[in-house]
């Protein structure tokens, strides 16, 4: 998930594309309350692959493994042969990358087919016209044996009972003990499995991400180079290394988006991860102290010249200003950091990467916000409980772990036509970095680990973010509960109120309107987004 597009961008396009997403209510499919669209159901067992040992091994509250260098003899993932034979599977999902050679020119997509035992035929759409198309194949009825589905929290689409009419519960297949049929599966940490759970089944397979969250980024190179503390103690000692840093007449400022610039002083005063839960009451994170006042420290670092000119104005050059040392501080997601140093590390000596975890507000620590656990679920059609199990028996595969040639396959191709080998480790060729991309972790995929080897050394420091980070995460209590309400309606919401807090932050609004924006969000479904997820939390924890 690199290239043009973020997540968030995602979200805002659908957002955009909600009026389409309501064409998957043309089914008629049974509307349930939301104790009953969030009835528990029992998730798989986990059991961690242990074939490929690491000094820096994973954990059990969600540091991801790391390790310096590809085995240099890969465990064979399918010792028995290719374990799905039979038809072809059909795969609906999304791309972030260019569109990878078809199947026929494509080596690497070959090779895996013959892995596996059948044709994985992916039906790939670019990332910003997947809503839309998830919508339309939904209301069609001409599904694919498998598809892509966003979280229900961002899809209107993605009803249970939708789910219930048209996909498969998954339920006696893979909870409990009979994931071991699976055992790469079992592999994925059960915080990823606990939102493929609705309408009491298990409904969805996992594209599980790491629970740590992105890094705080910053350039230790520029902030060196001017002799400064890259590790602030508190909000005042934070403000002053941003004026620090910021160097107008060589076009360098500390930060350059003023949603990252929220979230991270909100870490700094402990707020909420979107919602905070007391004995089963909800509060919005918007509607905190720590937002309001977070509004206003934001307006400051505008006021106070440091954040980048265009960052009220333009969007998506965020990655290419902190990569080229236009800022210096630049929150972003975990598998930032390897890209960072392909692309800019070359161009620009001493390029060097740290990390900022958030100071408290007066001191001591801040929060980290925990990661979204996946990406999104795959969902599979109705079938025979024959083809079930095949198409689980593939999805198994491509969630091979790190040391098996399944993996290496997955992510590096066929050696000599898509990789090369230097020591023990994969370097891509020009093909392989074409044909690699065909977005089998738009399917399913291992857990997250921690791998770069063009500079082993980068492992050592995101293994040590992660343990801090773990030690002081706060989740989101929402993640893996439904609320109809929250589907239809908080993506436009979210983009009025963004708005309004844009312009608070850019000194263009008044702090005091923020009030009035929090009456209306209430009144508009913030109070029936609220009482759902009350409700869902009930029936989760009763």
């Amino acid at each position: 998930m690199k290239p043009s597009l973020s997540r968030r961008g995602l979200l805002t396009s659908a957002a955009g594309i909600t009026a389409g997403l309501t064409l998957a209510g043309c089914g008629d499919y049974r509307p349930v309350s939301a104790k009953a669209a969030n009835a528990k159901a029992p998730l798989p067992s986990y059991i961690p692959y242990r074939g490929v040992p690491t000094s820096m091994p994973a954990t059990a509250d969600g540091v991801a493994a790391g390790h310096l260098h590809y085995p240099a003899h890969p465990v064979e993932a399918l010792p028995d042969g290719p374990p799905a034979r039979g038809p072809a599977i059909d795969i609906m999902t999304l791309i972030f990358n260019p569109v990878p050679p078809p199947v026929e020119r494509n080596v690497m997509w070959q090779a895996l087919n013959r892995s596996i035992g059948c044709d994985l035929n992916f039906q790939i759409t670019p990332v910003a016209d997947y809503p839309s198309k998830f919508a339309v194949t939904i209301a069609g009825g001409d599904l694919p044996d498998a598809m892509l589905m966003l979280p229900p929290s961002q899809n209107s689409a993605a009803t249970p009972g939708m789910l219930d009419a048209l996909f498969e519960d998954l339920t006696e297949h893979l909870s409990g003990d009979n994931i071991r049929d699976y055992p790469y599966l079992a592999n994925i940490p059960s915080a990823s499995w606990a939102p493929c759970v609705l309408g009491g089944g298990i409904y969805a397979i996992p594209m599980p991400r790491p629970l740590s969250g992105g890094p705080v980024f910053t350039r230790l190179d520029l902030i060196g180079k001017r002799g400064l503390d890259p590790n602030p103690k508190s909000w005042p000692e934070f403000f002053q290394l941003c004026q620090d840093v910021t160097d107008p007449k060589h076009n360098q400022y500390a930060m350059g988006d003023p949603i990252t610039a929220f979230d991270t002083v909100m870490q700094m005063l402990g707020g909420p991860n979107k919602w905070r839960v007391e004995e089963g009451k909800f509060t919005w994170w918007f509607e905190t102290e720590e937002a309001r006042q977070t509004l206003d420290a934001v307006h400051r670092m505008t006021k106070a010249g440091v954040m980048h000119p265009d960052a009220y104005s333009v969007t998506g050059k965020v990655k290419d200003w902190f990569g080229t040392g236009q800022i210096v501080i630049n929150p972003d997601g975990p598998v930032a950091w390897n890209d960072f140093y392909t692309m800019y590390a070359p161009t620009t000596k001493g390029f060097e990467l740290g990390y900022m975890m958030a100071p408290g507000w007066d001191g001591g620590e801040g929060v980290q916000w925990q990661g979204q656990s996946y990406y999104g679920m795959l969902i599979l059609k109705k079938a025979p409980k024959a083809r079930v199990k095949q198409i689980l028996r593939a999805m198994n595969a491509l969630a091979s772990p790190f040391g098996t040639d399944g993996f290496l396959l997955r992510k590096y191709g066929v050696r000599g036509a898509d990789h090369t080998v230097k020591g023990s480790d994969p370097i891509l060729t020009p093909k392989g970095q074409a044909e690699v991309t065909l977005p089998t972790i738009f399917a399913t995929d291992a857990p997250f680990t921690l791998y770069y080897p063009a500079r082993p050394e980068v492992v050592r420091a995101q293994y040590a973010f992660q343990k801090e980070a773990i030690e002081r995460l706060v989740p989101n209590p929402t993640e893996d509960l439904y609320s109809p309400t929250n589907a239809k309606m908080s993506a436009l919401l979210q983009k009025t109120l963004d708005d309004t807090r844009k312009g608070i932050m850019q000194g263009r609004v008044p702090l005091k309107e923020w009030d009035s924006a929090m009456r209306n969000w209430r009144k508009q479904a913030g109070d029936t987004i609220r009482a759902e997820y009350e409700q869902a939390w009930e029936a989760r924890h009763s």
